[in-house]
């Protein structure tokens, strides 16, 4: 039983037999309970298992490393403090999801912090997935800190997702640009009935060049609350550009606060933001194909946040 839950939380979160054919390492309340690594990648757990050290070598091309989290136990709390490098000139892939399954009545808390650093010249797509499942009465809990430094001419593409079940979130991202440093952040967010979240991500441009683009897409229902802080600090020569939308139902609450700083005369930043619902005329015309007014608002929410 154990095993079938802890595969079909990795398939929420990412897919099960990708991640035992290839580089990974698969943490189970609390310990590792599965590691493979390879020639250009290293994977070492921290002292009392508190975390893991990952270290990609230079100029490693196609690699995918999967570093997921399990949650089964109730009335349990897991910290977990990741250090990750990337190597000059690597193009890499690294899915840290985590999953939670909690059948009880007490909480089951994940605090992850992830400092990671993407050197000269390389590329990573970053892609953190949160999922929960089980009893209603049971809290399953979020607070994630990430501190991202993206060197000269490296490239950071990042996936935030929040796909269901997550009572209360908490999520603080920090980006720091250098010179001709790329960014791009997708963040999917999805709540209901009286879950919360708070999603905080500052992007630092510090470097010559260097951009960020930032597109949020989040869907609140029911009674959840939702807040996003974006801010945008050009110190120099940047362009930077955020786009959030979000769909309210029902008495759900979405607060948006941007801030844009600039301290440099060639510094380009813009904020777009735009709340509401689900436009009626959608509706009626997906129902005259057959679907019900339901089934309608689901096939615009799943093609809202895909």
């Amino acid at each position: 039983m154990e095993n079938l839950i802890n595969k079909n939380i990795l398939n929420e979160i990412d897919n099960a037999d990708k991640i035992y054919n290839g580089v990974h390492n698969i943490r189970s309340n609390g310990k590792s309970i599965s590691r493979v690594t390879s020639d250009n990648v290293e994977i070492i757990s921290k002292e009392n298992n508190s975390g893991l050290i990952v270290n990609v070598k230079n100029n490693v091309m196609g690699v995918t490393v999967h570093i997921p989290v399990i949650l089964t136990n109730e009335d349990f709390t897991d910290t977990v403090n990741n250090t990750i490098n990337i190597g000059e000139s690597s193009d890499v892939v690294l899915i840290a999801g985590c999953g939670v399954h909690n059948s009880g009545i007490n909480k089951t808390v994940h605090d992850g912090v992830h400092e990671i650093k993407v050197h000269k010249g390389a590329k990573l797509k970053y892609i953190e997935k949160h999922y929960a499942e089980g009893t209603s009465v049971s809290k399953k809990i979020f607070n994630t800190k990430t501190y991202i430094e993206v060197y000269e001419d490296a490239t950071l593409e990042i996936e935030l997702v929040q796909i269901k079940g997550v009572d209360s979130s908490e999520k603080y991202t920090n980006i720091i640009l250098h010179d001709n440093a790329h960014l791009v952040i997708t963040e999917r967010i999805f709540t209901e009935l009286y879950q919360e979240v708070t999603s905080n991500i500052n992007i630092e441009m510090v470097g010559k060049n260097s951009s960020a683009q930032i597109v949020s897409r989040s869907v609140a229902k029911d009674n959840s609350k939702q807040i996003f802080y974006f801010n945008l600090d050009g110190k120099n020569k940047c362009s930077g550009h955020i786009e959030c939308d979000s769909i309210i139902m029902n008495n759900a609450k979405v607060t948006s606060v941007p801030a844009l700083s600039a301290s440099n005369e060639d510094a380009e930043l813009i904020h777009e933001a735009a709340i509401g619902k689900i436009a009626s005329e959608q509706i009626l015309k997906l129902m005259s194909l057959g679907l019900t007014e339901e089934e309608a608002q689901d096939t615009i929410l799943k093609g809202f946040l895909k």
